[in-house]
């Protein structure tokens, strides 16, 4: 192994070096190389960067790692990712000609004979468009200066290769500073543009460097465009504005750099699949393409390149004969024909606001016009032989229907009319597109509000679904249906004379397949932005298992909804559900790959054709009867519409369906505790008392105790007035409290006492009297934890029922919280290393003085999100100012309150910095362990970003009996995962079944040490003290030989008459005694100089 690959492992890592390095291919050419097309990473003498801003922090750390990368292959490269005294916020052109100034006076470097290597960043945050028409001359004109520096370079370098990268790093400058007209947008629809903004301006500087030749007309100067666009991590699409840890920056910055890395090289032949998702799978020039990627090289695939997708018949012929309304207005929804009809409506997201439905095949730009009169359930351009649309197919029963949307707009233009859909928009959004329908409604002189029919389609789901992954309790079935309900209550109470459409939300998972068919050349990195949690999982993986539940689950629980017969209290108003879209087969060619016809040009969205047949499966699903509606979609095939019959002239619904509703749900049981069950199995100790804390099973241990705030004395946890706040309930503590059994009580205690009854040391009732091992103190900060170690410690030697020395412990340690409520009165001395330097000091004691102890860390909570926690009394008005003033007093997005955030962030990276390292690793018997469920804190919402307060006491700080159960179910759960794959959020939802039990193939506790991979293993298993023996043995056997060795010179010298000298001169031993002797010390040798290998770890850096 050469030296420069032993630097290589060194920099990247073992992880890196497991991936597929040191890589082979790591030498210059033998002679310089006279053209582009052949030019090594080791060739590269000179590396440089223009298109940077100084606020790029994210991009330079990529930048930088790039640069240790190619100094690995030349450890001469010359590389300036800032040329100096260059305009960091001048234009494009002015940092490209800075730079070249430079070089022409740079003596480090020879112009004429080394290769240089020019990044070339074009930023996506140029692009700020406040209407759709100024996008064109904007992108032009980005191109435009994008050409003039690669001319200018072109003119100026040679023996260059310039590679042109995408870099959309700010993705929220379009919400803020820089582009304030996305202020009057939706989160959603931000999205949607900000993405389709980035492929577009991708798609431009492809066709830019396809007419200029990518600037080739000389061998020693090209120009490369990266293949994709670099964004910031796709969690920040979904979760805007919430700092990241370090770690996740750190992992993402590594994940970018590997990409941009590989878009500089050949693409690989090789199809390398790698079950490991965390691990990074780092490519390497290979013997058969060792050279940077040119077009001449390795031409590449071009955007406008997708094949023309096929033309589609998107008229419809009604086969119907009987097209007449009612003989006179009807009073009952269930006698409602199609002609009776007079308004429609629809809300919903991108599907029915019509993003992209006309688009071009290669107009990705595009998808961001909304073509409303073509959508589906509500649009009415032309008529039915041209767009079939459901307004067009009932305008044909009624010639007077209004509310369709026409032409193109957003939700806001008089075109839109009753279609107000948002593009981007989830569940949570649908509340306020109703009311905003229901008052355009109210404010038409088109619409009789009270006497007209009208028919309203809800279809929403999709999005909430691509997201879920991102936050599973903000887009819980529960928090689905929530919103569906809340939607539909208000046109129920709001809205009379109405029939809602509720249509399921579509299968997703099929979208999948367009996506991993190459050859359909889908842009399926921007697909990974929109929906992220279909399309990023491995295929047969858990994640995408969880997709296809959540999906189910959404369409399972509007079910629940309307067949409680909430809506159908009054004879003018119901709900039906249409399950069209409930299996979706994907359409295929002839040759059986997937017709991309059926989708809009960004292969997410659907095409005109697609939403053809949505339309008239949507009209034969409100003639279906319930029960025997067609909830599956083949759209291969041709769908005929239906029509009304004289036996069945009325639009379906449950009342002329003769469909009985199964009925609410039985109503619950009142809670009457918050207990849990337990349905472990085996609750075994060990089969001796384990001698390592990492074979330690919950039976084996015998004594718990915890240290920390207010949370861990279960302050006000049972409180019903402000007289009883400040007591502690310290028998129902979540980590140390042991009041009555686990069926009425759930608590870390109560769990364990089902694997040992014999457990001591929690604590009971109220007060002190009965705290055992509960050393926790009200609105104690961390400045108090060290005292709280050492009256543990005198309490459990002086305890007479405790074998301090034998006997299995655990502590769990929580606090912090008291240290960021009051930050703002004493930063200097509740500063995040002061944090961290009392919990080491703790740690540090109990590691010297207490054997055979595990430390549970909880991670200190995400304290911000307390601020959500309203309730209108005195004690949630005053005392949770009082309790927590420097998270509650500072107005939101105040810099105050930001500073607040930010040193929680910085409390938890502290943590995580002192924990995952080896100062606690010295002994056997000794482990501390970071339990991570609070490190991303929600509380649940029982409306509309109104916070549950029952998992608070009556100051709407202290935590109620409700939350301590909850937090004792996820620290036992942590508990039981690995380290490294904890869960880091909380799941607070009630469920008596929630207690995991350990597995038959993982029974102990997991740590640091017994969460690693087991080393591969031989049978049979060779015992440790074999290698000590046979090492002794040899060695003995060694001396024994050299003996007889010398005895045997010594004799024939003798014969001789030789001196007394000993010498080996002149002795000829049999050839078997030399091999014998020579192969024993081998042994001895070898046994003695075999030693285990210490497995490696990743260590964090240090925080700030």
């Amino acid at each position: 192994m050469t030296l420069q690959q032993l630097v290589l492992i060194a920099l990247l890592g073992p992880a890196w070096a497991t991936a597929g390095l040191p890589c082979t291919q790591m030498f210059p050419s033998q002679q310089p190389p006279a053209t582009a097309d052949s030019v090594r990473p080791s060739d590269v003498a000179a590396l440089f960067c223009v298109g940077l801003n100084e606020d790029r922090s994210e991009l330079y750390t990529v930048l930088s790692k790039l640069q240790e990368l190619l100094t690995v292959f030349n450890p001469r490269l010359i590389s300036l990712l800032n040329v100096p005294q260059s305009p960091q916020h001048g234009t494009l052109m002015e940092q490209t000609n800075h730079m070249s100034l430079y070089l022409k006076t740079n003596q480090d470097m020879d112009m004429s004979l080394d290769w240089k290597l020019v990044l070339l960043f074009v930023q996506v945050d140029h692009l700020c468009a406040c209407e759709q028409q100024q996008i064109p001359s904007l992108m032009s004109r980005v191109v435009a200066d994008v050409d003039a520096a690669l001319q200018l370079l072109h003119s100026q370098l040679n023996r260059t290769i310039v590679s042109v990268a995408v870099w959309d790093g700010e993705q929220d400058v379009i919400q803020r500073r820089k582009c304030p007209c996305g202020d009057t947008n939706s989160e959603g629809e931000l999205i949607l543009q900000r993405a389709l903004l980035t492929h577009a301006l991708q798609e431009s500087l492809d066709e830019l460097l396809v007419q200029r030749h990518w600037y080739s007309d000389r061998a020693d100067f090209t120009v490369s465009l990266q293949d994709v666009a670099f964004i910031r991590d796709l969690s920040f699409y979904t979760q805007a504005g919430k700092p990241r840890s370090e770690s996740t920056i750190s992992k993402f910055t590594d994940k970018l750099m590997v990409k941009l890395w590989t878009g500089l090289l050949q693409p690989s032949l090789e199809a390398r699949t790698d079950e490991n998702e965390d691990r990074i799978r780092f490519p390497c020039p290979t013997e058969d393409q060792p050279f940077l990627r040119t077009e001449r090289n390795s031409p590449s695939f071009h955007l406008r390149e997708a094949s023309p997708l096929s033309p589609a018949l998107t008229g419809t012929e009604l086969p119907c004969e009987d097209l007449s309304s009612s003989p006179s207005t009807p009073t009952s929804v269930h006698e409602l024909r199609p002609g009776d009809i007079r308004v429609i409506a629809a809300v919903g997201d991108s599907l029915t606001a019509g993003n992209g439905i006309a688009s071009g095949p290669n107009d990705i730009l595009d998808v961001l016009r909304q073509y409303r009169g073509l959508s589906w359930s509500i649009g009415g351009d032309e008529n039915l032989t041209t767009v079939t649309t459901l307004p067009n197919i009932l305008k044909l029963f009624n010639h007077n229907l209004t509310g369709y949307s026409v032409g193109i707009g957003m939700q806001d233009s008089p075109e839109a009319f009753l279609n107000q859909a948002v593009a981007g928009a989830k569940s949570k959004d649908v509340p306020s597109q109703v009311r905003a329908l229901v008052t355009r409604m109210k404010n038409d002189p088109r619409i009789n509000f009270e006497s007209d029919w009208k028919m309203i389609t809800v279809f929403i789901g999709g999005n909430d679904v691509c997201d879920h992954c991102t936050n599973s309790l903000l887009f819980s079935e529960l928090n689905y249906v929530q919103n569906v309900r809340e939607s539909l209550d208000y046109l129920h109470k709001e809205v009379p004379r109405a029939l809602v459409n509720l249509v399921e939300p579509l299968l997703v998972t099929p979208l999948r397949e367009m996506h991993m068919d190459k050859t359909l050349k889908c842009p399926t990195w921007l697909v990974d932005i929109l929906c992220p949690c279909v399309t990023l999982p491995k295929s047969n993986s858990e994640a995408l298992q969880n997709v296809e539940n959540k999906n189910r689950g959404y369409q399972e629980v509007l079910h629940g909804l309307v067949e409680s017969g909430r809506y159908d209290t009054r004879s003018d108003f119901t709900v039906v559900i249409q399950p069209l879209l409930r299996d979706i087969v994907v359409p295929r060619l002839p040759n059986g790959r997937p017709d991309r016809s059926f989708f809009s040009a960004d292969c997410f969205h659907l095409s005109q054709r697609a939403q053809t047949l949505m339309a008239r499966a949507l009209w034969n699903n409100l003639l279906e009867p319930l029960g025997h509606k067609t909830s599956k979609q083949e759209f291969n095939s041709s769908i005929e519409l239906k029509c009304p019959t004289k036996n069945s002239p009325f639009i379906r619904t449950y009342n002329n369906s003769n469909y009985m509703y199964s009925g609410p749900s039985p109503t619950s049981v009142p809670i009457s505790n918050w207990g849990s069950d337990f349905s472990c199995k085996n609750l075994d100790p060990s089969d001796t008392q384990p001698t390592s804390v990492h074979k330690l099973r919950p039976s084996d241990i015998q004594v718990v105790a915890a240290l920390g705030d207010s949370i861990t004395a279960g302050t006000g946890a049972k409180s019903r007035n402000l007289l009883e706040l400040n007591r502690d309930y310290k028998g129902v503590s979540w980590s140390i409290g042991g009041d009555k059994t686990l069926e009425t009580v759930t608590t870390l205690p109560n769990i364990l006492r089902k694997f040992n009854p014999l457990l001591k040391g929690f604590s009971k009732g109220q007060g002190s009297i009965q705290k055992a091992f509960n050393m926790a103190v009200a609105e104690a900060k961390t400045s108090e934890l060290p005292a709280q170690v050492q009256a543990l410690i005198k309490a459990m030697k002086g305890n007479k029922d405790v074998d301090f020395g034998k006997d299995w412990k655990l502590v769990t340690i929580f606090i912090g919280a008291n240290d960021l409520c009051t930050y703002c009165l004493d930063q200097n001395n509740l500063s995040p290393k002061n944090y961290s330097h009392n919990l080491m000091l703790s740690l540090d004691t109990l590691y010297k003085e207490v054997p055979r102890l595990l430390v549970n860390v909880v991670d200190v909570l995400q304290i911000d999100v307390l601020k959500t926690v309203k309730k209108n009394t005195l004690g949630c008005s005053l005392m949770q100012r009082i309790s927590c003033p420097c998270v509650i007093n500072p107005t939101e997005n105040s810099p105050e309150f930001e500073e607040v955030r930010r040193i929680n962030h910085k409390y938890q990276a502290e943590v995580e910095y002192l924990i995952s390292g080896d100062r606690y690793d010295g002994k056997e018997d000794f482990a501390v362990v970071l339990q991570p469920f609070l490190h991303n804190f929600f509380i649940p919402h029982v409306g509309v970003g109104e916070a549950d307060t029952s998992f608070f006491s009556i100051n709407c700080f202290h935590l109620s009996e409700r939350a301590h159960a909850e937090m004792a179910v996820s620290l036992w759960n942590n508990m039981l995962e690995p380290v490294g794959r904890k869960q880091a959020y909380n799941n607070f939802t009630y469920d008596r079944s929630k207690v995991r039990c350990p597995s038959e193939a993982n029974p102990f506790i997991f740590t640091k040490t017994n969460s690693l991979p087991a080393p591969p293993t031989t049978a049979p298993t060779t015992p440790v003290w074999v290698p000590v023996l046979v090492g002794i043995t040899s060695f003995l056997a060694g001396i024994v030989i050299s003996q007889l060795v010398l005895s045997y010179c010594r004799r024939k010298r003798n014969r001789k008459g030789n001196d007394r000298t000993v010498s080996t001169e002149g002795c000829s031993l049999p050839q078997s005694v030399i091999r014998l002797s020579a192969f024993v010390s081998f042994i001895s040798w070898s046994v003695s100089v075999i030693k285990p290998r210490p497995q490696t770890r990743w260590m964090p850096s240090r925080p700030g």
